[in-house]
């Protein structure tokens, strides 16, 4: 299956079509929840580990916004820094953690039409040692990730509305 995705980094807009590899994935899923029911849970940092059971904990240097730094402890132990890097509220925001010799850059956007929202989660991991990463760490989230989006899909579809 070909997801065709629109994501923004440092202001330069890309279209593409994600690859589905170990090196650049994707998954969408659309629900009846408002795009702000999405957006809370995204940008709870704190809370991440509810949904995304890869992780242990994280935490953020502040509010989320541009520029601000966050922790991650994966479940098997491992801490790395990230940052957020771009955000439109209630659509969009793109992070980045430092890998060796590149990044790995973690997308999230929405896209509603009529009644129904669909939020995609894609993965790029860069750099000259992509292919390695790729296939030790990307191996695992790309498994993970349609879960980790269930996980999300269930929260928002499962808690009261204002």
């Amino acid at each position: 299956m070909k997801l065709i995705l629109v994501f923004c980094l440092t202001g330069v807009t890309i279209s593409g079509t994600a690859q589905q590899s170990n090196t650049h994935f994707s998954h969408s899923v659309t629900t009846q929840a408002r795009p702000d029911q999405i957006w809370q849970i995204w940008t709870d940092v704190a809370n991440w580990k509810d949904w995304d059971k890869g992780l242990k904990s994280t935490s953020l240097e502040g509010v989320f916004r541009d520029g601000v730094k966050g922790i991650l402890i994966a479940d098997n132990g491992r801490k790395a820094k990230f940052v957020i890097e771009q955000v439109w509220p209630n659509q969009s925001y793109v992070m980045k953690t430092k890998i060796p010799f590149g990044w790995l850059i973690i997308s999230r956007s929405m896209n509603v039409t009529g009644d129904t929202t669909q939020f995609t989660h894609d993965v790029r991991f860069t750099g000259i040692l992509k292919k390695v990463l790729g296939n030790k760490l990307g191996k695992r989230y790309r498994e993970l990730l349609p879960e980790v989006m269930e996980n999300i899909k269930s929260i928002v579809e499962n808690k009261p509305t204002r």
